[in-house]
This record gives C-alpha cells, structure tokens and sequence, in this order.
C-alpha cells in the first residue's frame, strides 16, 4: 500500500470521472431534444419537467466548472452533516458530494411532480427513494469517502479490520449495533429506581416504586409502556429517569413490564394487552384501597389504553380511571406516516413467514423501526464503525434501542391490518374485546396528550387526531423532537422547549399557529395538570411501600421479564 496516491493517479481518477460526467451531461441533453428528461420521463408538452430538467443540467454545468476551476465559483458551506469534515472540501471529493447531492434532490423532487398516482403508491415511492438515497451515499462507501481514505492510510488498513470485527459480530447476532453493549447493566446504571415486583403474570410484572418522600397522592400511577421495547425507556439512567422524577414528586407509581413473546404466547391478542390493562389498575386499587388511578400509556400502549377506557366505559367502570396521559400515541391511523409503508400485502406475507412459532423476532421491528431513519439509525453506524472503525459510545437511550422483544404474532397482525391499514378503531363498534364493544367516542376520561413534533413513528398530525375522538377534557401538548427524546426529556436537561394552547384549536396546523412556546420540559406542565385532578396527599407509609402491604414483594425491580427470563 502506497502511503500517498501519485499526481498521476489523480490526473487519472480526475479524467475517468471528467468522462463519465460528460456522458451523462450527452445524455442528458439527448433526452431533453427527443422531449424526455433524466431523472424520469415526461412528455414534451409538460413545461414544468423540462424546465426541471434544464434546472438539473444547469447545476451540472455549475458543478463542473467547479471541479475544473474551484476558485471561479465562491464556496458553500456542506449543509449536510455527513460532509461537514474538511476532507470533503478537496475538489474531487467536493464534486463528488455535490454530485450525489444533486441527484439525490432532483429524484426526490421528481417523485414530489408525479401526477396521477394514488397517495398511497406515491408515500411508498417517497419512502423508497428516500432510503435509496440515503443507502447511495458516497460517505458510505470506503473509496468514495475521504475520511476513511485518510483514517485508512493512516492506521494502514487496522480501522478496516476493526470495522470487518464489528460486521461480523452484528451479522452473527443478526442486528446493528448503536450502542457499547458492555456498559449499562439493568438494577446497576439502567433500571435502577429502588422498587419490587408486586404481581407477575404469564404476560406481564407489576413494579411498584419505593416512595421518597413523606408524602404522596392519594390517587396512585400506573404506567404502560409499548411492548414493542422494554418499559426502562422511562427508567434510564437517574438523571433521565422519569419514573424516578415522578417518585421524587411525591406520586405512588406502578410499572408494568411486559414479558417478551415466546411460543407459548402464540394465542395471544389485543383483548389479552387490554384486560391486562384492566387487572393491573383493579389489583392497584385493591392494594391501596384507592377507587381509582392515574394511567399513562406510551405508543402502542397509549392506542391500547384508550381502547381500554372504552371498555371500561362500556362495563360502567370508567371511574376507575382518574385520567389518563399519552405519550406521542395513535388512535387514528389515517395520517400514520411512514411505518404504513410497511403494511402491504407482500409485507404481511413475510411477516407471516417470520413467526413460524407464533411469535416476531424482535429484531426485526428494531430493523423496520431503523429503517424510518435510515440515515442517522443505519448508515450513521456503517460509516462511523464499519468504515472508520470507532469504538461504539456508552449511550443509555441507544442501548435500550437495541434491547429487542419479541411480539404475539397473532397481536402483531391484527395491530397492522385492524388499526395501520383499516383504521378500525375509530369506527365505533368495529373492534371489541371479549364481546365489548369499542366506541371511542363513549371515553370522556380527563385526557392529557403528548405529541413529539419531529416524530417519525407517531407523526404529531396522527397524535392529534386523538382529539377528535373523546368527548373529555383534553389538554393536548406538543413537544420538541421525536418519539423518544421528546418524551425523555428531564427538567435538568434544559434541553428543546413544548408548546400549548388553550384556545381550542381544530387542527394541529391552528394548534401551532396560536401556541404558546416554553423553553425545556413538559414534564412539570403534565405534574401540574395531575395534581389537578386531585392534590389530595396520604401518608408514604403502609401499603404505599413495596411489599409491605397486601402483597409480598415477589423480587426486586426491575424484575425477571425485562432481563428476558
């Protein structure tokens, strides 16, 4: 291995690539005189695709008269991250980001022109060709990204076979790796806010918290999380920990923890998640002798609690529930985003041939779920540890992504088909549970809804859609980022800001227009909102301590199931 490439190298890289942008600038302008244009094909008579085309080949021109003269053109600025390194500056390399640049927003802008094609075939042609672009990345290639060249010279190849280790070992275990797998252990720096399991079930543990104050309120909390990943997203490390906040406010908090799917939970469906639901708020208030509770319900959770106050309303039990929080959750799928692309005939029909044991591989929702962000979730990695062969950070939030569960096959089905593609939930009657029938107009719970505003998964336009479905009071919350850090976001961070407005907006676009922005954490707007519900305070004594009530604590937090046992 030569330690610098020769002039003459250059010289010749320079030619080859000189020559092949000269072809495709021919063709280019071969198919604009026979009244087509690249990218794509348009009829002469569409004036907007030819000046489209001639846009594209402008900035062609511009882009190659850059190359052959860099100091005739002033420089711009990368506004893309992955080229903001000083290497990219060299004129080749230069070129060539801007190049893929270019093409890559043409393309996209193209799909944007389509006429005539049904929305849904189009928001999977966008969706396609956004994670093509973003796979057809010259950062993502070894020869075409001149950080790894020169980190390659530089260690003299030893980066490569590092990033080749860590290949392998993620092809072995059959997942990307975003995180340092040895530095968090659950109970230790994750998972850790003192508490006991008080119930276990076939399909899930019931944690509840130690309290740390004198005091707490007399109505107690139970939140559920998605099943789809382990409940410590909401018990991180103690700083980011809103379990451990809420404890420290004063507030009695049950957790439940979903057991991940095995074979003999293939029979399992959505009427099991809700009467769960059901039982973990009854065994609640029988230990604490409390009529009824607070529950918070978190993405998939959220879509099932609300269905749960439903049921409960249909059985004449609503009071059960004090009120009711949701974390960046849908209820109506019409405006579900981009995971709808993931709900087609063929899709289901491999899914099917994934659960042959009556359960899903976790692993492959954590791949559905990285492809949503393709970009910073897996090229991101190829790059940085595949290609450059860094060290993998200790980042809590990112450990918990790659901590997979499985899911009921037969639960996972009906999820996409009966709610992402019918969208029944919404139809009053259309679904029920155990003979119930669920009408969502019939919940007049006290609602409190947290949507994330750069949210990938629960888009905020479909969190919204929430309030035009229950009949309560309903404050509705828009926070700053996605479906995680807009939910995870501790008053001690001072990180993003929320957003709220009181003056009853009918759509999320009136909603924005009117709000009122606050700098940092909703998690004291959502506290002040519960205690208005009821502020009433009972000693933290008793049964409001694990295992010192009606039930014996079974073993310490965060219990059996999340370790996968």
């Amino acid at each position: 291995m030569t330690d610098q490439p020769s002039l003459a190298d250059l010289q010749h890289w320079t030619r080859v690539i000189g020559q092949g942008q000269q072809m495709m600038m021919e063709a280019g302008l071969d198919a604009m005189q026979r009244g087509a244009a690249w990218p794509g094909a348009f009829p002469a008579a569409d004036p907007a695709a030819l000046t489209r085309a001639q846009d594209f080949w402008t900035e062609n021109l511009t882009l190659w008269q850059r190359l052959l003269d860099p100091a005739a053109l002033p420089p711009e600025p990368a506004r893309d991250k992955r080229f903001k390194g000083e290497a990219w500056q060299a004129p080749v390399f230069d070129w060539m980001r801007r190049s893929y640049q270019l093409v890559a927003d043409h393309m996209l802008r193209e799909v944007e022109a389509l006429e005539g094609v049904p929305a849904r075939q189009k928001d999977q042609l966008r969706f396609a060709t956004r994670a093509f672009v973003d796979a057809m990345s010259p950062a993502n290639f070894a020869l075409t990204n001149p950080e790894v060249i020169a980190r390659t010279l530089e260690t003299r190849g030893e980066n490569l076979l590092k990033g080749l280790q860590n290949m392998l070992a993620d092809l072995g275990k059959g997942q990307l790796t975003h995180a340092d797998p040895n530095a968090f252990e659950l109970g230790r720096n994750i998972a850790n806010t003192p508490g006991k399991v008080i119930h276990r079930t076939p399909l899930y543990e019931l944690i509840q918290y130690a309290p740390a104050t004198e005091s707490v309120l007399a109505t107690p909390l139970v939140i559920f999380p998605p099943w789809i990943n382990r409940f410590y997203i909401l018990d991180l490390s103690p700083e980011k920990s809103f379990i451990r906040w809420c404890v420290e406010q004063g507030i009695t908090v049950f957790m439940v923890s979903w057991k991940s799917a095995d074979a003999s939970m293939a029979e399992i469906v959505w009427d099991d998640y809700v009467e769960a639901q059901v039982e973990a708020v009854d065994v609640i208030r029988d230990l604490l002798s409390v009529d009824r509770v607070h529950a918070i319900g978190y993405c998939v959770a959220g879509t099932t609690l609300a269905a749960t106050l439903a049921v409960l309303a249909a059985r004449d039990e609503a009071a059960k529930v004090a009120s009711a929080t949701f974390f960046t959750a849908q209820v109506d799928f019409a405006a579900a985003g981009d995971l709808t692309n993931f709900v087609t005939d063929e899709q289901l029909a491999l899914i099917g041939s994934l659960s042959p044991q009556g359960f899903l591989d976790g692993r492959y929702m954590a791949a559905t779920f990285n492809l949503l962000r393709g970009r910073d979730l897996i090229w991101n990695y190829v790059t940085n540890n595949y290609l450059l062969g860094e060290d993998y950070p200790p980042f809590d939030l990112l450990h918990w992504n790659g901590d997979t569960t499985n899911l009921p096959a037969k639960w996972h089905f009906s999820y996409l088909t009966d709610l992402y593609r019918d969208n029944k939930l919404v139809e009053p009657g259309a679904l029920s549970i155990n003979g119930t029938p669920v009408d969502l107009g019939t919940v007049a719970t006290p609602a409190y809804v947290q949507a994330g505003r750069e949210d990938h998964i629960a888009p905020a336009e479909s969190v919204w859609r929430i309030t035009h479905h229950f009949q309560g009071p309903l404050r509705f919350v828009l926070a700053g980022s996605g479906h995680i850090a807009g939910v995870v976001n501790p008053p001690s961070s001072g990180k993003y800001q929320y957003w709220t407005n009181d003056a009853g907006a009918k759509s999320l676009d009136e909603f924005v227009a009117g709000a009122s922005e606050t700098k940092g954490s909703w998690w004291p707007d959502w506290l002040a909102w519960l205690r208005s519900h009821d502020a009433a305070t009972v000693p933290a004594s008793g049964g409001r301590v694990p295992g010192q009530g009606a039930r014996p604590a079974l073993e310490e937090a965060p219990g059996s199931y999340v370790k996968g046992r």
